[in-house]
């Protein structure tokens, strides 16, 4: 069973629903943690909002909607675990979706969500994050070391210069610091919790949104059982090379359960 872990509000409907549908596929169990337990609701302007002018290029797709759409009807997400009461040793791998409007602050700045990210490393259970994701686990300190989960791990995340920054520039004028959760960019503080510079992966110069048909245009960094990505356009290859990465554990391991959610499963196997 795989727990996704969301903040109370704002998080990017992309980078969570896709893997999600993904994990419904394959037959896999998930199960969501919100931080007081109640049901999470993506980013309003990335939904039904939107851009204006700007649309094409930064609202998400049509069929990512769908599979949001989907995600938010299931009994999981309608009943999701508080993180207080989240038991690690009851999952198989963690998945953190990114987002960047000031709800994911929920999620970022959390303690309990920081220590139960600390237990799946120490597990050396699987554990995925895209976009502002991978900041939860930058900032999640091992205590035995005093450094980050990450350090002495290549990953990738939200990049600033091409990513977080022009969208800011492009918005600023009516929305704000709306791009900008925090004033250090994702890919700056990401950074500088690795052992070197080189460790931070950027993926090709020029970003091409991935899809469903074409997964292999989007960019993920694996770095054994951690498996990163940028941004929504990578969503597609970084689902399917999660679900690899499960069914390969499954294969050793095989403890990971059947979703109720789908009536296609197969049979849950046992331990």
């Amino acid at each position: 069973m795989i727990l996704i872990l969301l903040p109370s509000a704002d998080y990017d409907p992309t980078e969570s629903s896709v893997p999600w549908q993904a994990l419904r596929d394959a037959g896999i169990e998930t199960r969501f943690a919100t931080p007081q337990g109640l049901a999470a609701y993506a980013d309003a302007r990335l939904v039904s909002i939107g851009f204006g002018p700007l649309n094409s290029m930064l609202m998400t797709r049509k069929a990512d909607l769908r599979s949001y759409a989907q995600m938010i009807e299931s009994a999981a997400f309608r009943q999701p675990l508080a993180y207080a009461d989240v038991d690690p040793n009851q999952f198989d791998g963690l998945l953190i979706p990114g987002g960047h409007a000031k709800g994911m602050r929920s999620l970022l700045e959390s303690a309990q969500a920081r220590d139960i990210a600390l237990q799946f490393f120490k597990a050396e259970k699987p554990v995925a994050a895209v976009c502002h994701g991978v900041l939860l686990l930058a900032r999640t300190l091992d205590p035995d070391t005093g450094r980050s989960v990450l350090f002495g791990r290549r990953v990738t995340a939200l990049l600033g210069a091409t990513m977080e920054l022009p969208a800011w520039l492009m918005t600023a004028p009516w929305l704000g610091r709306y791009f900008r959760t925090y004033g250090q960019t994702v890919e700056a503080e990401v950074s500088a919790a690795l052992s070197q510079k080189s460790d931070f992966v950027r993926g090709p110069l020029i970003a091409k949104r991935d899809s469903a048909q074409s997964p292999q245009r989007g960019f993920v960094v694996r770095d054994g059982q951690l498996l990163t990505a940028r941004w929504p356009g990578d969503c597609h290859r970084f689902a399917a090379e999660w679900v690899a990465l499960l069914q390969n554990r499954l294969a050793k391991y095989p403890t990971i359960k059947a979703t109720t959610d789908n009536p296609h499963s197969p049979p849950a196997t046992k331990p």
